[in-house]
């Protein structure tokens, strides 16, 4: 899992769609070559599409790589398959949505949501972090969302997951200054793609205990215009 010459080794979560398939193939593609890119997903039987817009990019600036950002051992391994553990710029990007009535969600697919969103994000930042610090280099991106600097009706959680992770980046940015480290958080604002998609299929299915009638229909009501104008980033996971 070697670079050539002078480039810089990206790592990149959530690359089967959306944000993170284009910010790898639009690296690996680079003219000047200047980007080994390391694409990951935690299925790798999704890679289809990443591999055909990458073309001949495949297998020579871009490699292809199981990770699961919720599982310890996943990310372990995945870090330790690259050489040297050295890693440039992480780009962290796999993220889960969670839509409805929040009398009608459960803690446990509150937690699911969070263990993506901030423990996913934060287990890859403790992963490569300390090799950076050593190093005294390396740029660890966050894709973020507007969400997480307002709040959107019927999005309480996934909103919350994304505040957690803006504080959490804005603190470690401080410490990673002293030792060469860039932060940067991405807020995308609306972005068309499947995270989105399937996001309202799943609600179009949901039932809603727990929520009353009016808030139900007060739900359905807001939902589709949303979804004219998605404001989620794809988690690509």
């Amino acid at each position: 899992m070697a670079s050539d010459g002078g480039q810089k080794v990206v790592l990149i979560t959530g690359c089967s769609s959306g944000i993170g398939l284009r910010i790898a193939v639009l690296l690996a593609r680079d003219e000047q070559k200047r980007y080994h890119v390391i694409a990951t997903m935690r299925d790798l039987k999704k890679k289809d599409r990443l591999v055909e817009a990458a073309g001949d990019a495949y297998g020579k600036t871009l490699t292809l790589l199981a990770l699961d950002v919720c599982s310890d051992e996943s990310v372990k391994q995945c870090i330790d398959s690259v050489k040297d553990r050295h890693i440039d710029i992480l780009v962290n990007n796999a993220g889960v949505g969670l839509l409805g009535p929040v009398e009608s969600i459960s803690l446990d697919e509150m937690k699911k949501v969070f263990e993506t969103n901030f423990f996913g994000t934060v287990r890859m930042i403790k992963e490569v972090m300390p090799d950076m610090k050593k190093r005294r280099a390396g740029h660890i991106i966050v894709m973020s969302s507007v969400m997480g600097l307002q709040g959107v009706v019927f999005n309480d959680v996934y909103t919350a997951s994304k505040f957690a992770i803006e504080g959490f980046c804005e603190s470690m940015a401080v410490q990673l200054l002293k030792f060469n480290v860039k932060m940067s958080l991405i807020e995308p604002g609306p972005v068309h793609t499947e995270f989105e998609t399937k996001m309202m299929e799943e609600v179009a299915k949901m039932e809603y205990p727990g929520a009353d009638a009016d808030t139900v229909r007060y739900f359905k009501d807001v939902v589709p215009r949303k979804s004219l104008n998605p404001v989620d980033p794809d988690s690509g996971i």
